[in-house]
């Protein structure tokens, strides 16, 4: 008999439950909905920041005309630099549209330049080398943050961008990044941060 009674009570305990959990689910749609929190809004500039760099790169990958370009976006406080170069004026324009439609920017300087005539293979090569001992020595300088710092290279021209906290750590970028061999001039485009 005792087999008996179990479903018997389970069946009694299952409506029960049911309705418990109805009450709780009607409770929870009496309240004031809650705002929502989004990692752009409520955990921070340095995340805003990236959010909005990383939306600014896929809005410019999505852009046949563009996502061949190798463009650096530096973002701060939704102040956003856009540097490296393009084949045409065209693109140049496009891509400063492009970021500025982006959600979170406030203003774009765009700091793209035209290539001029097409580099040979070896140019290509001697300005990645270029460009990856400048950003060593900036890594290497103490008084530089050169994680804030992008550095382009067409044809032996460095272009500096980013974001620094003073003029002193501008005036030593371009010191650390003029005794790199193979620099033949530097573009000065940093920003002190505000």
């Amino acid at each position: 008999m005792t087999h008996a009674f179990q479903p018997l009570a389970t069946h009694r305990l299952v409506p029960a439950a049911v309705a418990a959990s109805l009450l709780l689910l009607l409770g929870a749609c009496n309240r004031a909905p809650e705002t929502p929190v989004t990692p752009t809004t409520s955990v921070g500039n340095q995340i805003d920041d990236t959010v909005i760099t990383t939306r600014i790169k896929t809005a410019l990958l999505e852009d046949p005309s563009i996502k061949s370009l190798s463009i650096d976006v530096e973002t701060r406080k939704g102040e956003v630099i856009l540097s490296g170069h393009a084949d045409q004026q065209s693109q140049i324009d496009l891509a400063g549209r492009i970021a500025t439609a982006v959600v979170g920017v406030s203003s774009v300087d765009n700091h793209l330049a035209l290539k001029g005539p097409s580099a040979s293979v070896g140019q290509t090569t001697d300005d990645v080398i270029v460009t990856s001992r400048v950003k060593t020595a900036l890594l290497n300088e103490p008084l530089v943050k050169s994680f804030d710092i992008s550095v382009s290279t067409l044809k032996g021209d460095v272009r500096l961008t980013g974001f620094v906290n003073n003029q002193a750590q501008i005036d030593r970028s371009i010191a650390v990044a003029r005794a790199v061999e193979g620099v033949h001039s530097i573009h000065d485009e940093l920003t002190i941060k505000k």
